[in-house]
Formats: structure tokens, C-alpha cells, sequence
């Protein structure tokens, strides 16, 4: 059974967003994908103060079995990366929504995160 959180916003390239009390999104990957992936070994993280679109590919995460794009689910500038992954990549594997967070962004526009699945539609998707 994987763990959705109610809170957060889902693209269908399985990341999450959370729309944060400074309009900031922190951003990371699902507990499925995590799960798809297998023990993380590696993340080559963002460039931070770099506008991505969304749909752009931004992040790589790198399993014992393959590497995984991360595409940005919204467009924004990437403000702050998760450097503890950097030395402990696997806190995506143990904490994908808290510690395994992978960058923070500053959207173009908020109301691009209308745009993203909520939690039971992301449910659905990865139950087909």
C-alpha cells in the first residue's frame, strides 16, 4: 500500500508539491516512485536560482536498479535544494515526504498548481 498524503498536490510523473505559508513549493517524489525505484544511491540535484518550466527535466535520481528523471511539476525558480541528499540520498527511501524533500521553488504563477492531481486522483493513477 503506498502512503498519499491528502495535503499534497501529485503530477503523473509521480512527484509531489506542497504549497508552502510563503508561496514557496517544495517538491520531492512519491512514495511509489521510491518504491519503483528501489534503495536511491545517488540524486543529482537542481540548479539553484534556475527557472525550469514545467515538464522540464530538473533533478536525476539514480536506484540500485536504474535512474529516473525528475521532471518539475510546475514552472518557477528553484530557491533551495535538499543538500542532505547530497551524503544521505536514501532519506528519499525512508522519508519521501519530510527529510527526502528534493528542492523548493518559487512558481511563475500559484494557480499552476490547479494544474496537479490531488491525492485520490494520484491514488487511481498508480492503482492501474
Amino acid at each position: 500500500m503506498n502512503h498519499v498524503p491528502a495535503d499534497l498536490k501529485y503530477s503523473p510523473a509521480h512527484t509531489w508539491s506542497e504549497l508552502l505559508d510563503d508561496g514557496l513549493v517544495r517538491v520531492g517524489i512519491t512514495d511509489h516512485a521510491q518504491k519503483e525505484l528501489g534503495d536511491i544511491v545517488f540524486v543529482e540535484l537542481p540548479e539553484v536560482e534556475r527557472d525550469y518550466t514545467a515538464g522540464e527535466e530538473c533533478a536525476v535520481v539514480e536506484s540500485v536498479k536504474s535512474a529516473s528523471d525528475i521532471y518539475c511539476p510546475v514552472s518557477g525558480e528553484v530557491v533551495q535544494i535538499n543538500h542532505e541528499l547530497e551524503d544521505i540520498p536514501e532519506k528519499i527511501n525512508t522519508d519521501p515526504y519530510n527529510t527526502g524533500w528534493i528542492f523548493i521553488l518559487r512558481p511563475n504563477d500559484e494557480a499552476d498548481l490547479d494544474e496537479l492531481i490531488d491525492a485520490d486522483a494520484y491514488s487511481e493513477l498508480i492503482e492501474e
